[in-house]
């Protein structure tokens, strides 16, 4: 079933998260400080002014009325004493105390008449604000409340009741003042918060900007390490926990970098593994094919001429001769072919082991056409070897000598033309190349790269002429693999040549 396709996530930037929180804080803040300003500060403002009502009251019931009302004729105000005075003037306080036969009366500040009238009003209860007062605190011998004066047309805190027996009082403070202080409060909030809004917005986009920095840098390695780019490290040194981070992270990519080597490495011993065992599986069917096709021939003659002299077919002794040569002849082939096979195997395999040594080359060609000269003759080939110096070489003296002989070998097999066999060695730098060449026809250029490949044959009739098995120049190749050296072919108008390279030093 075929997955839906997943939507990118929406990424919000960590610094302009910040910033908006912060600035939404301050906002809320102000807003809040606005509205308590604008519902409880009238509230608590009446209940401070209610407590200087009270102290006032408080220091009028402890005073002498009868003596102050009596010095007010007299004196005027200056009868009031300065504390009574200080308090009334600090809290734009006025009040009218008369007494029980209103004959006298005492006051402080403005609209005494009004005042005395309102008192008067509250006594008998004549409801003069037409029923607008609101009671904020009612004992028994006084009441505190809240009024609209329709004359002023503005709101006071009135505290009026008795003092003693024979006094009656009022005091008032306004309330207009606190409102237009809330008005302009607010008014000013505003404008310096929204001041302190824009400025503390900048500020705080050049903080975010420095605290996000890291953050950032990190999300960009983090992604780069998920797309399996570990070049890319933290560099950052803002002094706090995200620099641990960080090193952390570089830790993790330096380890994951490693580990992922580690497993492509392991990939690759695994995958060359199965491409061996394949290759190996696929060289047994091949070498036990051509193994049993090579041996298939051999032992039929084996077995027919075999059954030919048990069965007496002919009892003439040349015949039986003849059949006795051919099955020699056939068991010595099998047994050359068993044992390249062995030598190859064992060259493939590496349990040869290859013995470095200092000889010398031109000896070596030399031993070898002195065991092959009766080859030689039969083949009526003339060998042209020229080298008459010393030349030393490093290299397995055993194996080169099996490489000499079957180039040899194949050039007497493949000899046509003029019947020459030349050999030469030639300076390549540190190197000496060792060439091998035959009169005769060609080697078609379609068959040049399969040579090397065990039992190929160009010409199966005449390789099966000689007894060749096509596994010659697959020891000649093992043998130069082994040793790190050079080996080839190259064709000619008039024959072929063999060569291969042996170091000098």
């Amino acid at each position: 079933m075929k997955k839906p396709k997943e939507k990118p996530k929406k990424i919000h930037s960590l610094r302009h998260q910040i910033t908006a929180y912060f600035i939404g804080l301050l906002f809320l803040s102000i807003l809040t400080i606005t509205v308590i300003n604008g519902v409880f500060l009238e509230k608590y403002y009446v209940s401070k002014k209610m407590d200087v009502l009270m102290e006032l009251r408080d220091t009028l019931e402890c005073t002498d009325i009868d003596k102050m009302m009596n010095s007010n004729e007299t004196e005027g105000s200056e009868s009031i004493p300065d504390a009574i005075q200080q308090v009334s003037s600090k809290n734009n306080l006025s009040w009218v105390i008369v007494d029980s036969s209103n004959t006298s009366w005492l006051s402080w500040g403005e609209n005494e008449k009004m005042l005395q009238s309102k008192l008067f009003g509250y006594v008998y209860d004549l409801d003069e604000d037409g029923g607008k007062s609101r009671v904020l605190k009612k004992e028994d011998d006084y009441t505190i409340q809240q009024s609209h004066d329709r004359f002023s047309g503005m709101d006071y805190v009135e505290c009026w009741g008795t003092l003693g027996e024979d006094h009656y009082f009022i005091i008032r403070t306004p309330l207009e003042s606190i409102r237009e202080s809330a008005n302009i409060s607010n008014k000013f909030y505003f404008v310096v918060g929204l001041a302190i809004i824009i400025l503390s917005g900048i500020m705080i986009m050049l903080v975010t900007k420095r605290i996000t920095r890291p953050i950032s840098e990190l999300t960009e390695l983090s992604r780069k390490m998920s797309d399996l780019d570990f070049e890319a490290r933290y560099k950052s040194n803002v002094g706090n926990e995200i620099d641990v981070l960080g090193d952390n992270f570089n830790r993790m990519s330096t380890q994951l970098e490693n580990t992922i080597s580690e497993l492509k490495s392991a990939n690759n011993e695994l995958q060359r593994d199965i491409e061996d065992k394949i290759k190996i599986d696929k060289m047994r069917k091949e070498f036990l094919d051509n193994v049993s096709h090579e041996l298939k021939t051999p032992i039929a003659l084996v077995q027919g001429y075999a059954e030919g002299l048990k069965e007496n077919i002919s009892d003439d002794p040349e015949s039986r001769e003849f059949y006795c040569d051919v099955i020699m002849d056939e068991a010595a082939k099998m047994n050359k072919l068993v044992k390249n096979l062995l030598t190859l195997n064992q060259l493939e395999s590496g349990k040869d082991a290859v013995v470095m040594e200092r000889f010398d080359i031109v000896s070596l060609i030399r031993g070898v056409l002195q065991t092959m000269n009766i080859m030689i003759g039969q083949k009526e080939a003339k060998v042209i070897f020229d080298a008459e110096k010393p030349v030393y070489v490093w290299a397995d003296e055993f194996k080169t000598e099996e490489v000499v002989t079957n180039y040899v070998s194949n050039a007497l097999n493949h000899l046509d033309g003029d019947k020459e066999i030349e050999i030469k060695l030639l300076d390549k730098d540190s190197r000496v190349k060792v060439t091998v060449f035959n009169t005769g026809t060609p080697i078609p250029e379609a068959d040049v790269p399969n040579l090397w490949n065990k039992f190929y044959k160009v010409d199966k009739a005449r390789t099966r002429e000689y007894g060749g098995s096509g596994i010659g120049l697959s020891i000649v190749k093992a043998i130069m693999e082994s040793m790190n050296q050079e080996y080839g072919v190259q064709n000619f108008d008039n024959g072929v040549e063999f060569w291969f390279t042996l170091d000098r030093k």
